[in-house]
């Protein structure tokens, strides 16, 4: 039985050279940055070496990226930062983002009393932008605008440079989770304004529990948590020094060859495609996974023409891993949120399957894979 992973989408396997440079850091680079001696001293050059070479591929400065436990707090700090430190009254986000903005948005308004609008999105996972505008047109309350730039669960990707002009037009800040298309998709801020983004180094073949916030200059940060002072008063908590390396590494190979691994996913997520038609023509793909240009090189959703409860379990006994939509939710039984609002009642009765890639994902694997669902189907 061979082992297949496709759940990238979850998470990544780390790469070797990370590994290598995780474990040297482990070895040699123990000091506390917080220390004023030489060990200290070697550890915080390290850490704001890293800083500064993420900020360059965002064609950012370092003082603009915050280290944080990934990009579930980066998602939080940003949120929470907004209401109780830029006066924020107001967020409009969609009912299809990740639980670390929806959840947060939610207690935010119950908290803070803060209003929470949700803009339309269509059965494709796309926000309604006519709506985006009539919703920011009808308040004069200083508002935030949270849209993820690529959905984790279908994988579609949000036009960013025309919601970044909405927002400037109507002086709303604007934060989007980027956390699948961090390390997949070039995201310059000098060319797109975006006033806060999120990553997280798992996403693109980094070590897990690390990732960052970008701030926009001029943003005052209050922390959530308090105690030491770190990352100049943003966020206390003795940095994670061989993870931030770590991250730093991961990013740094993804971004050496970002168009040549997004050719080779798209090309396996087309060949995918096409097998899957010939297995059964009424398989069809949820969001806009079938479009290369309108969603993420590493994400196919899938629509079965079946009922089966037991499809993921079946290819994981054949060694085969997939999801059947956010993994973050993978032990609720209360399905898949993005699906449950783009869907009909009647196409939620089926089997929907997300398959994600990663430049590591070989043809081998996706015939593999083809075979078993064949005998399954």
């Amino acid at each position: 039985m061979k082992n297949v992973y496709l759940d990238n989408a979850a998470t990544t396997p780390i790469d070797p050279e990370v590994i290598q440079v995780m474990h040297e850091s482990m070895q040699e680079n123990f000091g506390n940055p917080s220390s004023t001696h030489q060990f200290g001293r070697k550890a915080k050059n390290t850490v704001e070496n890293a800083r500064k070479n993420i900020a360059k591929i965002f064609n950012v400065t370092a003082s603009e990226i915050i280290f944080t436990a990934g990009g579930t707090e980066a998602d939080n700090l940003i949120l929470h930062n907004a209401v109780v430190n830029l006066d924020v009254t107001r967020i409009i986000t969609s009912k299809i983002e990740h639980h670390a903005v929806i959840h947060t948005a939610e207690f935010l308004e119950k908290e803070y009393n803060v209003e929470i609008d949700y803009v339309d999105v269509d059965n494709c996972g796309t926000p309604n932008l006519h709506h985006l505008k009539q919703l920011l047109q009808s308040s004069e309350k200083k508002t935030l605008v949270s849209l993820m730039y690529i959905n984790n669960e279908i994988g579609t990707i949000l036009p960013l440079g025309e919601v970044s002009k909405i927002c400037i037009e109507h002086n709303a800040l604007f934060h989007s989770d980027t956390v699948q298309a961090i390390g997949h998709y070039e995201i310059d801020l000098q060319l797109t304004p975006v006033d806060f983004i999120t990553a997280s180094a798992h996403k693109f073949h980094g070590p897990k529990g690390v990732g960052f916030a970008y701030f926009k200059k001029g943003y005052g940060i209050q922390p959530m948590l308090h105690g030491g002072d770190q990352e100049k008063g943003a966020r206390s908590s003795t940095e994670n020094v061989h993870s931030i390396l770590g991250m730093e590494k991961a990013l740094l190979l993804a971004s050496a060859s970002l168009e040549e691994d997004k050719k080779y996913m798209n090309e396996l997520k087309s060949y995918f495609m096409i097998e899957l038609n010939k297995i059964n023509s009424k398989i069809r793909f949820n969001g806009k996974s079938s479009n290369l240009d309108e969603s993420s090189c590493t994400i196919l959703n899938v629509l079965l023409p079946i009922k089966n409860e037991m499809l993921l379990f079946s290819l994981d006994l054949h060694g085969i891993a997939v999801s059947g939509g956010s993994a973050c939710q993978s032990g609720s039984n209360v399905g898949s949120h993005v699906l449950h609002e783009i869907l009909s009642d009647e196409d939620q009765e089926f089997t929907s399957v997300r398959f994600s890639f990663s430049r590591k994902t070989s043809k081998e694997e996706i015939d593999y894979t083809l075979q078993k669902l064949k005998e399954l189907l």
